[in-house]
């Protein structure tokens, strides 16, 4: 009868450690179990422990248990916690390159507002500027098209103290897009980038791809990118891309130019 030890001449598997992540806002995510993505907006503590609360690109929020190996970030697990604090000789940086202040309120939602035509690109600005924007009391809307910007301005009567700032697709010379943004008076700004899709505006480098395909007109843009690129559905692409998006060196300078003057723009007082 054997009486040795019965693992002796086996190696024994260590189990592999799941990394913890330090949950600071806007950090993006995939819950495990449903799928759902979004970047960390808050944190609630309940009886049940420790809870994150997600927005995903819609604007929808949904809170999650912070368990072990909850989440996922490109696929592999991860832990979330709560970030550290912060030595003050070691001032944070918000993803648009500013200083973030911690504990600093939002002031009161101004008069002024930013709007901006897409889905995307509302959620890449919030992505970047989102902690700037909050500190400066600026509120960031969807335009849903430049077809609706006459009557959007009508209802909201800019002037004085109530500036709009328009971030449009696709602005270049001779552009239907620059005949709809014409002549809009002292208290209305538009800026954009001469891509035909927003994703061209994040570096290609950031999503691991030398340059962004070439589709042909008349193809709807984000399918013939992941078709060439092999990146399954346009919602699979946005989240490849979203999630490539960490600070303002991931975009390229014609959309940073673009949204920081309009954050200029809203923010600069009125002359008496």
């Amino acid at each position: 009868m054997y009486a040795g030890d019965i693992l002796a001449g086996h190696t024994r598997r260590k189990k592999k450690s799941v990394p913890e992540l330090e949950a600071e806002r806007g950090v993006v995510v995939e819950d495990a179990a449903s799928g759902w993505c979004g970047a960390v907006v808050g944190f609630e503590k309940t009886y049940d422990g420790d809870f994150v609360r997600l927005e995903d690109a819609q604007g929808r929020t949904r809170l999650f248990a912070m368990r072990p190996a909850a989440f996922l970030v490109d696929g592999a697990p991860v832990t979330l916690v709560k970030p550290k604090a912060r030595s003050a000789a070691q001032p944070a940086r918000s993803a648009s390159g500013s200083t973030r202040v911690e504990g600093l309120r939002a002031r009161v939602a101004r008069g002024s507002r930013i709007w901006v035509e897409g889905v995307h690109d509302a959620a890449l600005v919030e992505r970047v500027w989102g902690h700037d924007l909050r500190v400066e009391g600026v509120v960031v809307e969807q335009l849903e098209g430049l077809d609706n910007l006459g009557s959007r301005l009508a209802e909201f009567g800019p002037g004085p103290g109530r500036r709009v700032g328009v971030l449009a697709d696709h602005l270049v010379t001779g552009s239907k897009e620059e005949r709809l943004t014409a002549n809009l008076g002292p208290h209305v700004m538009v800026t954009g980038h001469p891509y035909i899709d927003v994703w061209q505006a994040v570096k290609p480098k950031a999503v691991g791809i030398d340059a962004w395909p070439v589709i042909p007109r008349g193809e709807d843009w984000k399918t013939g990118v992941c078709r060439e690129l092999g990146w399954g559905t346009p919602q699979d692409g946005w989240r490849r891309v979203y999630d490539a998006v960490n600070s303002f060196r991931d975009l390229e300078s014609h959309l940073i130019g673009a949204v920081e003057r309009l954050v200029d723009f809203v923010t600069e007082p009125d002359e008496g």
